[in-house]
């Protein structure tokens, strides 16, 4: 017999969470996430990545669904300015975006260009000391 207290875990949790995959707006919020969900089932985020880590039936791949939706959601009002686009940009790097500057280090007049080196390597034989 497993020791702790038994697991939460039902279809029905998989239904709400399926639900505010589906509802998330009518919850309150602007695009799915991991605390939402959390919230609305009322349990800490540890227990929805402990469900998953388990492989309850379904959970995984709620939640790579409700990271899937909440990405889509992001790209798509952060393009249209309709979030914010620092917050965008901070819940966007959990999706692995980042923003990079490329800077060319020339300078106008040429004076901080690169000099191309070039290696000359000669082989001379040698021949062994005699004794």
């Amino acid at each position: 017999m497993p020791a702790g207290r038994p697991t939460k875990y039902s279809q029905e949790i998989l239904k709400a969470a399926k639900d505010y995959l589906e509802n998330y707006k009518e919850c309150g919020d602007e695009f799915p996430s991991h605390a939402g969900l959390a919230d609305e089932l009322k349990i800490g985020k540890t227990t929805l990545y402990r469900w998953a880590e388990e492989d309850k039936p379904g959970f995984r791949d709620t939640l790579a669904e409700i990271l899937a939706k909440q990405e889509r959601v992001l790209l798509a009002k952060g393009i249209t300015g309709e979030f914010n686009s620092t917050i965008t940009k901070l819940v966007l790097a959990n999706h692995n975006y980042s923003e990079r500057v490329q800077q060319d280090n020339t300078s106008s007049d040429g004076t901080m260009t690169p000099k191309e080196t070039v290696t000359r390597i000669e082989m001379v034989g040698v021949e062994p000391k005699k004794k």
